[in-house]
């Protein structure tokens, strides 16, 4: 048995637009918009979602959504999605990136909330 629960929707953004991209998702979600230390091509928009975390990500690719998972156990969420029809396309660090059918990426990744977060917004797995 294992949880997970959404954990955040990325704007990935190609890197001539990222500056632009930040200042119009800031203003239009009302949000402070700041560099997050750790990965530098993501610009946490803090506020933007209650609940979410919400952020543009600098990426070399096109323009696009993307939403996080989060779980206390990374294989076994990453087995039940792809039994569910989506497809591993690659692996950064502890994350696991898959493509869900009709085209859509999404990350799988270690617990990065609070407990007291995560234990009140993850269902339970068999």
């Amino acid at each position: 048995m294992h949880r997970s629960r959404v954990y955040a929707l990325l704007i990935d953004t190609p890197r001539a637009e990222a500056d632009q991209a930040v200042a119009f998702w800031s203003a239009a979600l009302g949000a402070t918009a700041e560099p997050y230390a750790p990965e530098p091509q993501f610009i946490s928009l803090h506020g933007a979602l209650p609940g979410l975390v919400a952020a543009v990500q600098v990426v070399d690719d096109a323009p696009r959504f993307h939403v996080d998972i989060e779980t206390d156990d990374v294989a076994a969420e990453t087995a039940r999605l792809l039994a569910l029809g989506a497809t591993e396309v690659a692996r950064w660090q502890e994350c696991r990136i898959l493509r869900a059918p009709g085209g859509h990426l999404l990350c799988v990744l270690p617990v990065e909330s609070t407990p007291e977060v995560f234990d009140a917004g993850a269902k339970t797995w068999p």
